[in-house]
């Protein structure tokens, strides 16, 4: 009879569990073996994927799935989109993607993806959106890419393709957007693209395309961008059929080696943006206006003749670029005479370089017009008044504009260091709420200077978004090769929802949908835009978007329950051992996790000690011990047995790590050994408790320092003190960056990670977010960057990571760049809405640097204050290129500690005197017995026996 009961029970098992997989199969089998196969061939070295091992892909909703909503006529759900943008992925595209036979979008953008483009993607004849740009993709597009009738958008841009476009691709009926800039594409642009009637945008620039312009495309009546800057088409001109391009809004023909005259455009009603610069092209320039949208008009460095046109002459002009010509004549005053400027408008006329004589009119320029005359003729007339100021060197286009500051609010009402800040435009002074950060790109924008249009831009986004204008803010606009705009886009939420601080998934959802889909409305002026990045942040890092991301149909919901009433008394039956079973497992595992942070470690040099020892040195952690708080934890000072002053950094039950990343950041601190980074003693990791052991930075961190809310920071730096506190800096992160093995990007360079010892020597700390660069590879080249998510501190955080999450050197020089400026202004990264690097930008710019310096440090030499300064700001460009190195800012400052005339003292050790104040020590004073106060080291610094005021300005900061 058991034997029945037990037998009974393994039916009725057998049958509910046969009925519940019926009920919960959802995806089509061929589907989930084309998905597996897919993520074979992918790297993901942050396991982005790993849930593509667990369960039905439409049903356990695997990241970057989306499935229909319906199943089909085959009884099975179909995969609908793939978004994996942004993952740090490589590896290769399997050919199992054709077998995605449904399929509407494909999106792998910004991964590292190397490898061929299947040809099998060809067959999903329902693909819409293919999205591979920004990959490293080699070898040529397939011929049946072109079967792809239903495709919208093509996007393979930036990337290492070659060959030339397929013949099949005047095919692709409904494609608008075709974008293979920045590839190697070569031989003939075909003349059957003329047959794709729907297509928009034409994107091809920075490629070895060679031959002629098809006078075919004349017949793309929709037509709106045509960019194919940097090319060969050294066989033809441009076909005067393109004036019949009546939709057309901007043409880019820069550097394509392009001869004969320049075309008749007037005809174009809408054109806005005419590139036909560094060309050959010969004759005059056409006399006919052009359409009264124009924002710029480029002919330079051309062979053109004959003198300017009084018709040259719009409204809405922003660039005029005739230089480098052999234009001759007057310059007629119409040109700037006619405009009505409102504020943000410019205006940038540049004729350098030709042979005009005269100007025809008043030469008397509004404040908004920059004209350039340098190389022309009437630059050598003495007779005309105020000629010379416009016959200098060649001035240089803002590369960024400065963002509106937001009102002065209150600090503590913003949380800290969880990326929540002041929404600018709210309507509610001082709403304090977590952004939605959005790295966007204009690929090509019809303007040459963005500020008269930001309103109307803003407009366009929020209306797209179905948001309030008060809830974008545009942040680090700048001007990119192409020309390209990039910028950092923050979305707030409105101030009126229940959760007003921070959007909720859905509406996460919503936005990310409407961006990655390319849902927006056609704009052509502001041309086709691309997603950097959608980073999640502060409140916003926990979401899964991809939970909750389908409705569950009724068919569904029905198979479920017939399956669990079939099951019910099955179930039943063993119901009770199941729970047992759960229970007894879930103690093990409770067993097993107390127990686990009990393996003993045992590291060469490094001192282990118990819970009681710590506990002993910290007086229990007492809280009149603690000096200090973090994510990890907080800090305390201790006394060991043998008097030794230590910090002991105790993890909070909260945020324990796992024993591999614990035992990982013992054995990377273990091998670092330099005077500017913080010493690890030992470690403690038994009864559930992590704690490391740091020598004792008596002096605090530097923050306490500059910002002197701190008890302890008695004394004011004084600038010499602050320079050798940034040489100190420096000099821990060269260290990491090229003499530990393998080298160390920190990763969270910060003023309260900057320590100061006794005796004021600056060390660099907390390295839980350090990153090891991977050895060199097979033929010995060192990789430049680390693909990693987002980490770091807000106002610290390189923007160039924060849009591509390429870790590199030059983060660490961003970041510590951002410190110095903290040195010089006292000022906080953020601050009441307002960005450090801005705000001292702004000064510079205005000529008020000194208005923003710190008065606590109190003399300085302006010749050293400017170098530091100068020296700061670079550390903090946009682009990283333009960063120095950490040896090229180690020598800056020792360049600019040399200018002083009491460098030796500046570089030797101090402490406090008996009153706190800051004095040398002992070891560096200029006698044996006699010790410099803080009044008298700042005198030496700046006024010393060889320093002569006339020579080197004394600043005396307000």
């Amino acid at each position: 009879m058991p034997v029945l009961r037990i037998h009974g029970y393994a039916l009725a098992v057998s049958f509910c569990l046969i009925t519940l997989i019926a009920a919960s199969q959802r995806t089509d089998p061929s589907e989930v073996n084309a998905l597996i196969d897919i993520k074979k061939s992918l790297i993901d070295p942050y396991n982005n994927l790993e849930d593509w091992n667990e369960g039905d892909p439409c049903a356990a909703n695997w990241t970057g799935v989306w499935c229909f909503d319906k199943k089909g006529a085959d009884g099975y759900f179909h995969v609908r989109e793939i978004y994996l943008m942004t993952m740090n992925l490589s590896g290769t595209l399997s050919p199992q993607l054709g077998q995605l036979s449904q399929l509407e979008i494909m999106d792998f953008m910004w991964n590292n993806l190397t490898g061929t483009i299947p040809k099998e993607i060809g067959y999903i004849q329902s693909l819409k959106l293919l999205l591979l740009n920004g990959n490293k993709l080699s070898g040529s597009l397939p011929d049946e890419l072109g079967y792809l009738s239903n495709l919208n958008r093509f996007q393979v841009d930036e990337n290492h393709l070659s060959g030339p476009i397929p013949e099949s691709f005047a095919n692709l009926t409904n494609v608008r957007h075709i974008h293979m800039n920045n590839n190697s594409f070569s031989g003939q642009l075909p003349s059957t693209l003329s047959k794709l009637a729907n297509l928009m945008h034409l994107l091809v620039d920075n490629n070895n395309f060679s031959g002629y312009l098809p006078p075919e495309y004349s017949m793309l009546d929709g037509l709106a961008i045509l960019q194919l800057d940097n090319n060969n088409f050294s066989e033809s001109g441009i076909p005067s059929t393109y004036a019949n391009l009546t939709r057309l809004v901007k043409l880019s023909v820069r550097n394509c080696n392009l001869h004969g005259a320049v075309p008749d455009f007037s005809s174009i009603p809408e054109l806005t943006y005419l590139d036909l610069s560094w060309n050959q092209f010969t004759g005059p320039i056409p006399s006919n206006k052009l359409s009264d949208n124009m924002t710029t008009i480029d002919l330079s460095n051309n062979h053109l003749n004959g003198s300017i046109p009084r018709s040259l002459s719009y409204s809405h002009l922003q660039k005029l670029s005739l230089a480098n010509n052999f234009l001759s004549g007057f310059i007629p005053a119409s040109l700037w005479r006619n405009m009505s400027f409102g504020e943000k408008d410019k205006l940038t006329i540049d004729l350098h370089n030709n042979s005009f004589e005269a100007v025809l009119g008043n030469l008397n320029l509004p404040a908004n017009v920059t004209l350039r005359l340098s190389g022309n003729p009437i630059c050598m007339n003495s007779n005309i008044q105020s000629i010379g100021q416009y016959c200098g060197a060649e001035g240089d286009e803002a590369a960024s504009y400065p963002i509106n500051s937001t009102p002065v609010c209150p600090v503590q009402s913003c949380p800290k260091d969880n990326f929540y800040e002041y929404c600018p435009s709210s309507p509610v002074p001082c709403f304090c709420a977590a952004p939605l950060r959005i790295g966007y790109r204009l690929k090509s924008p019809s303007f040459s200077y963005f500020a008269p249009y930001r309103i109307s831009f803003e407009r366009y986004i929020t209306n797209s978004l179905q948001l309030d204008l008060y809830q974008l803010s545009i942040d680090s606009v700048a001007w990119e090769n192409g020309p390209r705009l990039r910028m950092y886009l923050k979305l707030f939420p409105s101030y009126n929802d229940s959760h007003s601080n921070m959007f909720n998934i859905s509406e996460v959802r919503r936005i990310k949908g409407l961006f990655s889909s390319w849902k927006f409305p056609r704009t052509d002026f502001f041309g086709p835009y691309e997603l950097l990045n959608f980073t999640l942040l502060g409140p916003y890092e926990s979401m899964d978007l991809d939970l909750e991301k389908r409705k569950i149909s009724v068919g569904i919901i029905v198979a479920a329950v017939i399956a669990a009433v079939a099951c019910v008394v099955a179930i039943s039956a063993i119901v009770i051992l199941l729970i047992s079973r759960r229970h007894m497992k879930y103690q093990k595992k409770i067993s097993k996790k107390r127990t686990s942070t009990n393996v003993s470690i045992k590291i060469d040099g490094m001192k282990t000690f118990t819970y009681k020892e710590l506990a002993l040195a910290t007086n229990k952690f007492n809280i009149s011990n603690k000096v200090g708080q973090g994510g990890y934890g907080n800090v305390y000072r201790g006394i060991l047995f043998n008097e030794t002053f230590v910090a002991v950094k105790r993890a909070e039950e909260s945020s324990l790590q796992g024993q591999k990343e614990f035992l990982t950041e013992i054995e990377l601190l273990s091998r670092l050994h330099h005077r500017n980074l913080v010493s690890l003693i030992g470690y403690c990791n038994e009864e559930g408790e992590q704690m490391l052991v740091y020598e004792f930075m008596p002096n605090g961190t530097l923050r306490d320092w500059i910002s002197g809310n701190s008890k302890e920071t008695r004394g004011s730096l004084s600038f010499c003190m602050r320079l050798r506190i940034a040489m100190g800096a420096a000099k821990g992160i060269l260290y990491l960056h090229t003499e530990a093995n393998p080298p160390i990007f920190h990763r969270d360079i910060k003023a309260s990670n900057i320590l100061l010892d006794s005796k004021f020597t600056a060390k660099v700390a907390d390295f839980g977010l350090s990153r090891l660069v991977p050895y060199l590879d097979e033929e010995g080249t060192a990789p430049k960057y680390v693909s990693t998510v987002v980490k770091g501190t807000p106002g610290y955080l390189d923007p160039e990571y924060l849009l591509t999450h390429k870790l590199t050197d030059k983060c660490d020089v961003y970041s510590l760049g951002i410190v110095y400026l903290e040195l010089l202004t006292g000022m906080r990264p953020i601050s009441h809405g307002k960005n450090i690097v801005r705000e001292v930008n702004m000064a510079r710019e205005s000529g008020t640097t000194y208005s923003i310096i710190d008065s606590r440090m109190g003399l300085y030499p302006s010749n050293c204050l400017d170098e530091f300064l100068a020296l700061a700001l670079s550390c903090c460009q946009d682009n990283p290129e333009e960063r120095p190195s950490m040896i090229d800012v180690v020598r800056k400052l020792e360049d600019i500690i040399a200018m002083l005339p009491e460098a030796e003292t500046l570089l030797s050790d101090v402490s406090l005197d008996s009153s706190g104040n800051i004095a040398p020590s002992s070891s560096a004073s200029t006698s044996g017995s006699h010790v410099i106060r803080e009044e008298q080291h700042i005198s030496s610094c700046v006024s010393g026996s060889n320093l002569v005021s006339d020579v080197t300005p004394i600043i005396v900061p307000r």
